[in-house]
């Protein structure tokens, strides 16, 4: 009976990450479908080679919509997605790293006060898309796609709702606060009939993704690389996190090493077919918690489950008809969510910043990210998280740090 049950427990992980894997590839521009396939095949991949040991999910990476916008616009889809393999590979190269020397190697180049306003940046960057897609407008607030107050009055119930499920929900359904905003704010949207169900009608039953065969443009790749970092650091926090709830130590069995090339590897995949990065699911790691199910095997189902949905063609087809202030109500509060998760990085941290050194690393990273500086020689141009990133390390290693004796003395 136990057996039996197992691929049902997988199919439920599953719909507890549907709208986060979902919402993902939908902001960016990428196709529904294969996301749902990439994110089936990473895990599977990331099971393989951390020796099915560990319980987590895989899927779409929020900390790349803002670098996947932008390659998308400036280079295409297939260019992106060679950057965003490259991105992957780094993780490789850091799991090699901590084979060699450790995790304290990481800690000490990605400390919290280069981490925290990198996130931040991630979040915040991203405020004027979330805000003209609640006003019922395309991301760059160009075209008004939807009349205003109608846009306004789907937005905020997707926003509300959502806030309401992540707040006083109880039990499995608090996980779900994504997939309930979606609904109540889809549901808002045909009584408004501002749905079109064309694409759905045309769409045959069962059909192949549409995947993309990444290109490799040097200055893509230069973009997506330092992009990698947030992420890379996202991951030991959730290793850490799922290794309390099951009460194993994942980072010497099967060891940080193979769980972050593990990751590594996954978003490789899921570049090399056209797919978002993947990462590990909190939201998963939070069902695990709640229905006690430590089973690495109940995710090679949820796996499973998603790349059988990823062929049926209906589904990409009705997930694409989301209307934007849907997604725009419940970004204002994701994108935001995000930011959050940078500021608490520095507080968590005690990171001071009466320091100078500590205030002249978040002050910058800050105001280039958010002001949109960019750097270029020729053809060449950082800009954005990725100029952000490599700021904030380069001041940590060049700017000396405040000794014990100095902090005493003053």
């Amino acid at each position: 009976m136990h057996r039996l049950f197992i691929p049902l427990q997988g199919a439920q992980m599953l719909f507890v990450a549907f709208g986060a894997l979902v919402l993902m590839p939908l902001l960016s521009g990428l196709d529904t479908s294969v996301a749902l396939f990439t994110a089936g095949i990473g895990t599977l991949l990331f099971q393989i080679i951390t020796k099915r040991q560990v319980p987590i999910f895989l899927a779409s990476s929020f900390a790349f919509i803002a670098p996947i916008l932008y390659g998308v616009q400036t280079w295409g889809i297939p260019a992106t997605m060679g950057g965003l393999m490259v991105a992957g590979f780094v993780y490789v190269l850091l799991g090699l790293v901590v084979k060699l020397r450790g995790s304290d190697f990481i800690h000490k180049l990605l400390p919290p006060v280069v981490v925290g306003p990198v996130i931040m940046i991630i979040g915040l960057g991203l405020a004027p898309l979330a805000v003209n897609m609640a006003l019922g407008k395309t991301g760059d607030g160009s075209v008004q796609l939807i009349e205003g107050n109608t846009a306004l009055v789907i937005s905020l119930a997707s926003l509300i709702t959502t806030i309401l499920v992540a707040s006083f929900a109880k039990g499995i359904a608090k996980l779900m606060p994504i997939l309930a905003g979606i609904i109540v704010g889809y549901s808002l949207s045909l009584l408004y009939g501002v749905v079109d169900f064309t694409a759905v009608n045309n769409a045959a039953w069962l059909a192949v993704p549409n995947f993309v065969a990444p290109e490799f443009h040097w200055q893509a790749i230069l973009f997506m690389i330092p992009v990698a970092i947030a992420p890379a650091v996202e991951h030991i926090g959730d290793i850490l996190a799922i290794s309390n709830v099951t009460g194993k130590d994942y980072f010497k069995k099967p060891g940080l090493h193979r769980t972050l090339t593990g990751d590594g590897i996954a978003t490789m995949a899921a570049s090399a077919f056209g797919g978002p990065p993947n990462t590990t699911y909190s939201e998963v790691t939070g069902a695990v918690t709640l229905t006690k199910s430590f089973d690495p095997r109940i995710m090679t189902w949820t796996a499973i489950t998603a790349i059988t949905l990823a062929f049926v063609g209906k589904l990409g087809a009705l997930l694409q008809t989301i209307p934007v202030p849907v997604m725009g109500g419940i970004m204002c509060l994701l994108f935001g969510t995000i930011a959050a998760v940078g500021l608490n990085t520095l507080i968590r941290h005690q990171v001071d910043l009466s320091e100078p050194r500590n205030l002249s690393i978040v002050g910058v990273t800050l105001v280039f990210g958010i002001g949109g500086m960019a750097f270029g020689i020729g053809e060449f141009s950082l800009t954005g998280i990725s100029l952000c990133g490599m700021i904030a390390i380069v001041m940590n290693l060049i700017l000396p740090k405040t000794s014990l004796t100095n902090k005493t003395a003053s």
